[in-house]
């Protein structure tokens, strides 16, 4: 009988340890973050599908995402979503510190051997930092992008990842890692269907499969437990950061044949049939390649979404579905697929689902990348542990109700950085802060100075009116519009502290009051 009694007693405590963990969970939902690289907000296949399309002044590309197509019925979705500096490294310094200043986040330009200063800062306290301290199990899938490369192969002490002469993929070691106790990454390797990665103790993988759906299996590892890969007693935060769409898109190394099928044999004046196309541009050759890439994420996004329904864990995971940056895809004839304030670089898709949480609709918020890290603590209910030193804004509530009384966003800024003039042994150590410019609803506004400080180029075009950005407006005649957005511009940059504000550049122009 006594010991009947011991194994009663063991059985109350399993059941309510059990019953402890599943409060947590409903306390803290999970979370799962997806950003594939390059991914247009046009390439979503459901802005051509009723119910969104009448949100949008201009047409979606005839993209076939079926999984996204579903999930974006189910969530919030954003038409004006922004990357303020749309390239990979500096938008995922923003991302993951909530930060727009590159001086404090540490990121300019993109991570490489030739750019040693361009690095997250490794004091900085990032999203996973903090949910790491929150009592979160975090992991970290695919492309990282934030390491200068440094000679630290584990496999090869002394020496880097890659041999190229200018350096760009990196091994990201423990200590760098900021809260992510789950790792499978890389720095940044462009062969979709050779991918490689380094697990938590520094082990190389080269699986030789399409990266999106290697990426997704390890991720339906991670969600399944599969090996007591991560604490089960703790909610979960999941990065997953696919490569594609991301460049090379040339051939059938970059993507998977099925996807290529679909769009092989469609004109490729119908698949980039938009107004500000240059037609005369090579590139147009790789319009099949890319969105063959981007079905292919779709496929691998909808096998992460079927293991949660399956595992019964979709109602209490808040799922993002997002990117890094735009691709401008032979659109006003400029060779750079990013790092432009033109509407396909800077507008990113942004969907999210919070099952009974977060109503499905479509919203206009300008939403910008700095705002990501603090609305998602926000969501998890950790308001009270976004760092002081972040810049973004909290728009949870927002999120959440519809008709909260928060202030929306009026605009989002722009930046780009150009390398310095100081060099070192053939690297850069100081970067020239080129461009700056703001995005209202109506309204885009780019400035672009030459190394004197002097106005190389205005871009200004009203998007509402000219929602492919045809024609570039002139200065004279829109003096009064000019005037305001450069009065927001210049608000915006003092509060950050912007190296435009403190040197005063274009002050003729742009209020720094």
């Amino acid at each position: 009988m006594k010991q009947f009694n011991y194994i009663i007693s063991g059985l109350s405590l399993i059941t309510s340890t059990m019953a402890f963990s599943q409060t947590n969970q409903t306390v803290r939902p999970n979370i799962i973050y997806v950003f594939p690289d390059q991914y247009r907000n046009d390439a979503c296949g459901f802005w051509n599908l009723k119910g969104f399309r009448e949100y949008r002044n201009s047409k979606g590309d005839p993209t076939i995402t079926p999984n996204l197509n579903q999930f974006a019925r189910e969530s919030l979705v954003l038409t004006s979503a922004q990357s303020n500096n749309p390239v990979s490294s500096p938008h995922r310094a923003m991302l993951m510190t909530g930060m727009y200043s590159a001086n404090k986040n540490g990121v300019p330009v993109n991570c490489n051997t030739n750019s040693p200063q361009s690095t997250l800062n490794p004091a900085s306290t990032t999203i996973g930092d903090v949910f790491s301290q929150a009592g979160y199990d975090c992991a970290y899938i695919g492309k990282y992008h934030l390491d200068t490369p440094t000679p630290n192969d584990p496999n090869n002490p002394g020496h880097y990842v890659e041999n190229k002469k200018e350096v760009w993929d990196a091994y990201t070691p423990k200590e760098l890692r900021h809260g992510f106790n789950y790792w499978y990454s890389y720095g940044t390797f462009n062969e979709h269907k050779n991918p490689h990665y380094w697990d938590n103790d520094g082990c190389k993988h080269e699986p030789y499969e399409y990266s999106p759906i290697h990426e997704a299996r390890k991720a339906v590892e991670y969600i399944k437990n599969t090996g007591n890969i991560r604490d089960p007693q703790k909610p979960f935060l999941m990065m997953l950061s696919m490569n594609p769409p991301h460049s090379p898109y040339n051939s059938l190394h970059d993507c998977m044949e099925e996807d290529y099928n679909l769009y092989k044999d469609i004109p490729l004046d119908s698949l980039l049939f938009r107004p500000n196309v240059d037609r005369s541009m090579k590139k147009m050759k790789a319009a099949p390649y890319y969105f063959a890439n981007v079905t292919g994420v779709d496929r691998a996004f909808g096998i992460i979404l079927t293991t949660l329904k399956e595992m019964e864990l979709d109602k209490n995971t808040i799922v993002v579905f997002t990117s890094d940056h735009g691709e401008t895809m032979c659109s006003h004839g400029t060779t750079d697929p990013k790092n432009s304030p033109y509407a396909e670089s800077m507008n990113v898709p942004f969907i999210i689902r919070y099952p009974q949480k977060i109503k499905p609709r479509v919203d206009s918020l300008l939403l910008s990348t700095p705002d990501i890290m603090p609305t998602l603590l926000g969501l998890a209910g950790l308001d009270k542990q976004i760092p002081t030193e972040v810049e973004g804004r909290n728009y949870s509530e927002l999120f959440l109700d519809e008709y909260s009384s928060i202030p929306r966003p009026t605009s989002a800024l722009y930046f780009k950085y150009a390398d310095g003039k100081i060099f070192q042994k053939s690297m850069v150590n100081n970067y020239f802060p080129t461009s700056r410019g703001i995005k209202t609803a109506k309204y885009t506004l780019a400035f672009t100075i030459s190394e004197n400080r002097e106005l190389k180029e205005i871009l200004f075009f009203d998007d509402k009116k000219d929602p492919y950005q045809l024609k570039n407006l002139p200065l004279k005649g829109n003096e009064k519009i000019i005037k305001e957005l450069c009065k927001e511009l210049g608000r915006q940059l003092k509060s950050i502290n912007d190296p435009w504000y403190k040197e005063k550049i274009l002050n003729e122009l742009i209020s720094y009051k």
